[in-house]
């Protein structure tokens, strides 16, 4: 990761009001915290440490829950959740629609790049629990969805 990527990782962070990022490859690892400076200033704190397995990044984004309430279909990444493409088109699902693995769900906006989500499980979307255009933290529910 070069300075021009951590920095707008930084800029990301401020413009998106996130208190803690944490960012791990394979021989890189950076953490952000913003601290509660009266002020208004942000105080991020970076530390670079030895590679670590990462098992979490892989996995599915949606995950069981307890059968009365279905399964939640959570973001894979910290961005800004969008329900369409652009401001212009309709939303990519509604509650009530069926979907399939290969849906596209929404598009969570990370360092500037638009990001395709997929339901990744088969069944009918319940429930929308994020606004459109707000921030996401990494493994938050996005959807409710009963599945098939």
């Amino acid at each position: 990761m070069d300075i021009k990527e951590i920095k707008a990782v930084l800029d990301l962070c401020k413009k998106q009001d996130v208190a803690e990022f944490e960012l791990e490859t394979k021989d890189f690892k950076i953490k952000l915290k913003r601290g509660n400076e009266p002020s208004g200033s942000v105080n991020y704190q970076e530390s670079v440490s030895a590679p670590a397995p990462i098992a979490a990044a892989a996995t599915p984004v949606a995950a069981p829950v307890p059968a009365d309430t279905g399964a939640e279909i959570k973001s894979p990444m910290i961005g800004t959740f969008y329900r369409a493409p652009s401001p212009e088109s309709v939303n990519y699902i509604e509650v009530g629609q069926k979907v399939d693995p290969e849906t596209v769900v929404c598009l969570i906006e990370a360092m500037k790049v638009m990001n395709e989500i997929k339901a990744e499980v088969s069944g009918v979307i319940t429930e929308v629990l994020v606004e459109n255009a707000k921030p996401v933290e990494f493994d938050q529910p996005m959807f409710r969805i009963q599945p098939l």
